[in-house]
């Protein structure tokens, strides 16, 4: 599995403060469905829950003929990164991953001085912000699992957090709506991909945290939970300040309406 850049920012610290290290949705298996918007289509989650049991069984019921005849379907459609079948029935392609995390992740840090192609990684550790949905280009082999893709993307970006602490999400546009599927980590993307066709609107893949309901700290290293705690202070101190600064102008509005009407 090899991964390429697609537009790629480098990556950056952010000013913006999230801390967001308490879960907000719960989720109560792997197959929980849940929308951008405040309301929820019951209709949509089932009938993509059925879509989804039919891929499930089509990628699994696969023949090497039905599986040539797929991928010359799918790169028909397609000008570049086409897929291509191996002798032994495998095949290979490319597909895309969006992150979006809202959370800082660990790197590991350059020795002071070292600058370049011949730069060190000392033992020291920095938390940095992710740029908001860049893409990864992954080209992965049809055996490849969520878990490996997840580990290739962190791999990638030098992220020393534990890949437990990342989901893989199919999202698909139905409706005006973005439904959203966590992937179990022996699900195969490509698989997905070869299933879905290469329309984005049937099928995106996009990293996000693993809401799991409940925030396992102990699977968190000393380091990273002394980087939360500065985090949550940054917020604090900014979250103070917001209020103080709105408190103060309500001040000054009522101050200069009663010398208005008192003179």
């Amino acid at each position: 599995m090899t991964v390429s850049n697609v537009a790629t920012p480098s990556m950056t610290s952010s000013n913006s403060m999230s801390s967001g290290y308490c879960s907000q949705d719960e989720e109560g298996d792997d197959f929980t469905f849940f929308t951008a918007k405040n309301t929820f289509f019951q209709q949509a989650k089932q009938a993509l829950k059925n879509e989804t049991k039919e891929e499930d069984r089509g990628t699994k019921a696969l023949s090497e003929e039905e599986v040539r005849a797929r991928i010359e379907e799918y790169n028909a459609q397609i000008s570049e990164n086409v897929m291509k079948l191996a002798d032994n029935g495998s095949y290979t392609g490319f597909i895309k991953v969006h992150l979006r995390l809202s959370r800082p992740v660990t790197v590991p840090t350059l020795e002071e001085g070292q600058q370049g192609a011949g730069s060190r990684l000392s033992d020291k550790r920095t938390s940095f912000y992710l740029p908001c949905d860049c893409v990864k280009q992954l080209h992965i082999s049809s055996t490849n699992t969520v878990r490996e893709v997840i580990q290739g993307l962190l791999k990638k970006f030098m992220v020393l957090d534990n890949p437990r602490k990342f989901a893989l999400y199919r999202q698909t546009h139905r409706d005006g709506q973005d439904l959203f599927q966590k992937l179990p980590v022996c699900e195969r993307p490509l698989s997905l991909r070869l299933i879905a066709g290469p329309d984005p609107d049937k099928l995106t893949f996009i990293l996000k945290e693993n809401e799991t309901g409940e925030v396992e700290w102990h699977a968190f290293s000393v380091p990273e939970l002394q980087n939360f705690l500065v985090i949550l202070e940054k917020e604090e101190t900014e979250r103070v300040r917001v209020v103080e600064q709105k408190y103060s102008v309500y001040r000054q509005k009522l101050q200069q309406a009663l010398r208005q009407h008192n003179p």
